[in-house]
């Protein structure tokens, strides 16, 4: 009997995992264009636009980025002026990260940029296709969410 043979290319898995990274490289093309900001860099403006003060842990959390990625971002938008730490009044080992004002309006200029490359990527699939893959989607996360 012949061994079992696993046709990567239709393994849904690594399906997700290219399409997720080809949206990915595409939308960076406008903030790398606009600010020379790296993934992980972006990443970090956008939870921090969104959530206004977050520490490290809690990014890489909410950004499925490993702890030295938001390290590496973090040193580098702090070099740009862009973020602040502030130590923890309880515990001085955690810092909180802010936007500054620079950090903040970078931010306010990517965000209608990032909503209008989401419409035309959307605008590609019909009613039908966008309601499906919102659903696949939230089934996709139920079903694999710990709760």
């Amino acid at each position: 009997m012949e061994p079992e043979i696993l046709e990567l290319e239709s393994f849904l898995p690594y399906r997700l995992y290219r399409l997720a990274d080809a949206v990915s490289r595409e939308f960076s093309r406008i903030y790398k264009d606009r600010h020379g900001l790296t993934r992980p860099e972006w990443r970090t403006l956008a939870g921090l636009g969104q959530h206004g003060s977050m520490t490290a842990t809690a990014l890489g959390e909410q950004s499925a980025m490993h702890k030295t990625k938001v390290s590496r971002a973090v040193a580098e938008l702090e070099r740009r002026r862009w973020i602040t730490r502030t130590p923890d009044e309880k515990d001085r080992r955690i810092e909180h990260l802010t936007l500054t004002g620079a950090g903040l309006a970078a931010y306010r200029e990517m965000v209608p940029l990032a909503k209008a490359f989401e419409r035309e990527l959307l605008a590609k699939l019909s009613a039908g296709e966008r309601t499906a893959i919102t659903n696949g989607l939230v089934a996709l996360k139920k079903a694999l969410s710990k709760d």
